[in-house]
């Protein structure tokens, strides 16, 4: 069994152990193996697994493996190992959009069963909106410039910002603080039914993951050379728009901003497996799917009974390594 193939099995062990701790982990302590016995007293117990617990680690599983695979997609794309998900703007389209929501609340014109869905909904398509808006805004004469994409996503982040910068100033405490809460991030009021509303999304962003691979380890010598090897390099970049656009965009929405997972993964995962994206692709979805499941968990831990927005944990976390793998960078590119 190869070394590439091994570390895989282990991130996949290590994934379903942080699964069933996560699972335990609460206000509540609860003995996952207590629960197959039918004692009445265990009902309560089940409830809240099932319906509380797990589909807030179902969706940790997710959210985490959409930001790492979107991460390692992007770093591909731009050829650039500090990029991330936000340069396409799904994250900046869908902040601006949430946070007006908040502040402003639904339109009187929908219908009141929208309500509980606005933030979620009103997420997705400003993601979506952005992404689209930043590539027809890059593409000229049939092909799409990576640069513009790339310059013009800062840009518009940056707009995006200011315009939530705006809204905070009309806000109401309420409003400042959920505003606040959404842009560190968490996976708390999760639920199956928004489960479920993602799952599509993610399913789309997996279909068009499985053939980008190949094109993406052509483009590390460019787009002049993949295309002469025969690789359909347009068609390759809206491919990985639209994955990350759709896990992303999805992810976002349901639980805010959470930083770091889409640039350090990628990072880690290369240590281990090289520049290959047969293996990266993978080994980024696993990663990022672990650690924001454990980050999760530690958020229910550190202030108990408190939560601290998960956003917070991956950036403790995350920014060390991040300046870890900087410094280990340079001095491999230094000695050379």
């Amino acid at each position: 069994m190869s070394t590439k193939l091994i570390f895989l099995v282990i991130i996949l062990l290590s994934l379903l152990i942080s699964i069933l701790f996560s699972l335990n982990i609460g206000a509540t302590h609860i003995n996952l193996w207590a629960l197959v016995s039918s004692q009445a007293h265990q009902a309560l117990n089940r409830e809240v697994v099932l319906f509380i617990r797990a589909p807030r680690v179902a969706m940790g599983v997710l959210a985490g493996a959409a930001l790492g695979g979107a991460g390692a997609i992007m770093q591909g794309l731009f050829r650039n190992p500090l990029a991330d998900p936000s340069l396409i703007g799904v994250s900046s389209g869908a902040g601006l959009v949430t946070s007006v929501l908040i502040v402003c609340g639904v339109p009187e014109f929908l219908p009141p069963a929208y309500g509980a869905w606005s933030l979620p909904l009103g997420g997705m398509g400003g993601g979506f909106g952005a992404t689209a808006l930043l590539y027809l805004f890059a593409r000229r004469q049939g092909e799409t410039s990576i640069s513009t994409i790339l310059l013009a996503g800062v840009a518009f982040s940056a707009f995006c910002g200011a315009l939530t910068g705006i809204l905070v100033f009309r806000a109401t405490d309420q409003a400042l603080r959920d505003i606040t809460f959404w842009t560190m991030g968490s996976l708390v009021g999760v639920n199956w039914s928004r489960v479920l509303l993602v799952l599509p999304f993610f399913a789309v962003s997996l279909l068009c993951t499985v053939g980008l691979a190949q094109p993406l380890n052509a483009l590390l010598l460019g787009e002049a050379d993949a295309s002469l090897m025969g690789f359909p390099v347009e068609r390759t970049k809206q491919l990985a728009m639209v994955a990350c656009a759709a896990s992303v965009g999805a992810s976002v929405s349901m639980v805010g901003s959470i930083g770091f997972i889409g640039v350090v993964v990628p990072h880690l995962v290369r240590l281990v497996t090289g520049p290959d994206y047969r293996w990266v692709l993978p080994g980024s979805v696993l990663l990022g799917a672990m650690l924001l499941v454990m980050s999760d968990s530690l958020a229910r831990i550190v202030a108990a009974p408190a939560e601290v927005p998960v956003g917070i944990i991956t950036a403790i976390l995350g920014a060390p390594v991040f300046v870890w793998l900087l410094v280990r960078t340079h001095k491999g590119s230094s000695v050379s």
